[in-house]
């Protein structure tokens, strides 16, 4: 069996669904030290701070979201070990090269849409949306392993991906503490005076804020205690990688070949123990690791797959389906403004489906991923439909899809399928 032949049992309709780890995880003080879990937002049904369900002796508190691992574990790839898996694609923002790996929505976040690289990702989502993902797997292959949400992207070409590696950290029966702490300035600035004494609260807020006098605070997070123990699990899907196309039976196994690769170095990685100040968290090895594959029948059977065996894997399937080429781009604060506004760059092709048209036939409304843009027309235009040249009334259809190609608010070509 060659190297890249010997996981392709994992890509078969009939091979396991997917490859599950599960490790048990302790503060670096120990089992009973106290850790902070991450704190969200409040919300229709959610108070805010952290994230804990069930009653109290029985209860599950999130300590690191699977959108939080994906974020953390993704910029391996950047690490000169693994960086020739993937192209290095990054963004020039101001004094900055932001790498594509560190965008929170990947191939979909806004630091790629307001680039060169727009035109390019957004021909790679409408081949998504049309069952052909190597063109995205060429820019930005960690998309299909993390998954992607082109939810800004243009009108009905807002490709969705599933994640292929998903992970989550889980702590079980937590006791949540507060804690309370008090500052004191470094004189008596008031007494001492130094500073006259606020006569209103917007005085004394700015005295609190700017740290002239004492500030206690009370009754605030203070982290919890895991008496059940913390757990990692992770999950590799093998049935949702095998839901990738590309456009043949070869290109096809080519593709799943390295994004599988791609996903195993991701899942046997060995990520950062430090989570958040307060959320040190290592391997307890006093409970036994599970890594297995399991199978629609539920079967569970041991593997021994090791990240050097990963690397070795994907280092050969990479080479086999060619990495896309690295690049370094700028950001396009033009191209950004437009993209607030919901409008094209002039000249520029917008996709989107139409939402108006004028009675009079001489201007119409396309929606995009922002605000209707309007076309005007005249003599000039030119109309297509399904490559063949066509009229307004038959191209240019109330919910229909359009691509418009402009200049100074007036359609030079409309075309649609």
């Amino acid at each position: 069996m060659s190297e890249l032949t010997q996981y392709d049992h994992y890509l078969s309709d009939d091979g396991p669904a997917a490859l599950v780890i599960r490790e048990w995880l302790t503060p670096v003080e120990g089992p009973d030290g106290v850790l902070f879990p991450a704190t969200f937002a409040s919300g229709d049904n959610f108070p805010g701070g952290y994230n804990i369900d069930g009653e109290a002796g029985n209860n599950v508190c999130l300590v690191d979201t699977v959108g939080s691992q994906a974020n953390r574990i993704e910029p391996i790839f950047k690490d000169e070990k693994f960086k020739h898996l993937v192209p290095q694609v990054g963004v020039q923002a101001g004094d900055k090269v932001v790498s594509i790996l560190e965008a929170g929505h990947r191939a979909g976040d806004a630091l790629v849409r307001c680039s060169s690289l727009k035109e390019t990702i957004d021909a790679a989502f409408r081949k998504v949306m049309a069952g052909d993902c190597e063109p995205l797997a060429k820019i930005a292959p960690t998309s299909l392993v993390f998954g992607v949400w082109n939810s800004r992207g243009e009108t009905g070409f807002q490709a969705k991906l599933p994640r292929v590696v998903a992970s989550t950290i889980r702590a079980f029966n937590v006791r949540k503490l507060t804690r309370s702490a008090q500052f004191n300035p470094a004189t008596e600035y008031v007494n001492n005076k130094l500073l006259p004494e606020p006569t209103d609260k917007a005085t004394k807020d700015a005295y609190a804020e700017r740290g002239f006098i004492h500030v206690p605070a009370s009754g605030s997070h203070g982290g919890v205690i895991a008496d059940g123990g913390i757990r990692r699990d992770a999950t590799l899907g093998l049935a949702a990688l095998r839901l990738l196309q590309a456009g043949d039976s070869a290109k096809m196994l080519a593709l799943r070949r390295y994004i599988l690769g791609l996903s195993l170095v991701a899942f046997t990685a060995n990520t950062s123990s430090y989570l958040r100040q307060g959320c040190m968290l290592v391997i307890d090895t006093d409970k036994p690791r599970e890594f297995v594959e399991v199978h629609p029948n539920g079967e569970r059977k041991p593997v021994s797959i090791t990240q050097a065996d990963a690397l070795k894997y994907a280092t050969a399937a990479a080479e086999a389906f060619g990495v896309g080429a690295s690049q370094t781009v700028p950001f396009d604060s033009v191209r950004a403004g437009a993209d607030i506004r919901g409008e094209a760059l002039d000249g520029g092709p917008v996709i989107g489906q139409v939402k108006t048209v004028a009675a009079n036939g001489r201007s119409f409304k396309v929606k995009p991923s922002g605000s209707p843009v309007k076309f005007n027309v005249n003599e000039a235009t030119k109309f297509f439909k399904a490559g063949a040249e066509s009229n307004f009334a038959s191209v240019v259809v109330i919910n229909g899809f359009v691509t418009v190609e402009s200049v100074d608010g007036v359609a030079v070509k409309v075309s649609a399928e």
